[in-house]
């Protein structure tokens, strides 16, 4: 949280003071701030601040929060010995970007096709509920508060539509990467030592994990662990130059 506080308030120190007697004709450009509209098909609430250094480049933050609800949510588990709820996940997400435009900037901010690169940082809160029956027919309440926090590392192509002096429409393509996923559970209600290995091998099988052959080993005394996964970034937003 704290490489969070600290990457928004470096950025935001990015933007310079208004002058006050500067006409709409004579400013130059250099700031924008947007939102992500693509974001709240999945309840996500996603502002953007970019600022231009040169004809080229492009500095941008994106700092956001997500809500349990949304229409992209992950199946729980469904095996004979445990069954789960659909898991919903919420928190917080930042991603600093790099971009290079292929057309030079003008006074307006930059526009047209961009490449770049881009750092994605995640800590979202989800709870796990379900049900467990042990090799001897009992049944076990299940319980735990998840904690998921994400780095990921991309590369990225966009395309930004200028459509009047100040507004604009940011279409990020495409934004390929790879991100290291941490998972640590916290138990609310304690299950019976074998719960976990039937956990441990119901998340094998699990959609997302079995993709990458995914190995985990949660136990009493280890309820943390990690996963790389492939990480996919795209969206379109709206955008308004200052």
């Amino acid at each position: 949280m704290k490489i969070i506080f600290l990457s928004v308030f470096f950025f935001f120190m990015l933007i310079p003071p208004l002058k006050a007697q500067q006409t709409a004709d004579e400013k130059i450009r250099n700031n924008e701030i947007g939102f992500t509209i693509t974001d709240l098909i999945n309840g996500s609430y996603l502002l953007t601040y970019e600022r231009a250094f040169g004809k080229h480049i492009g500095v941008r933050l994106a700092t956001g929060y997500k809500g349990k609800q949304g229409l992209i949510n992950l199946s729980g588990i469904d095996q004979p010995q445990l069954k789960t709820n659909d898991l919903t996940y919420s928190g917080l997400k930042i991603i600093p970007e790099f971009r290079y435009y292929l057309s030079e900037k003008e006074n307006g901010m930059a526009k047209g096709f961009y490449i770049g690169a881009y750092m994605k940082l995640v800590n979202y809160r989800s709870d796990l509920i379900g049900t467990f029956i042990d090799s001897q027919d009992e049944s076990f309440d299940v319980f735990y508060k998840a904690k998921i926090n994400v780095l990921s590392l991309g590369i990225m192509v966009g395309y930004k539509l200028q459509v009047s002096k100040r507004f604009g429409i940011d279409f990020l393509i495409a934004g390929p990467g790879t991100g290291n996923y941490t998972f640590k559970l916290e138990n609310v209600i304690p299950p019976p030592a074998e719960f976990y290995d039937v956990l441990n091998e119901a998340l094998k099988s699990y959609s997302i994990f079995d993709l990458i052959n995914a190995d985990f080993k949660f136990n009493n005394n280890k309820l943390k662990e990690n996963a790389q996964l492939v990480a996919f970034r795209y969206g379109i937003g709206v955008t308004y130059s200052l």
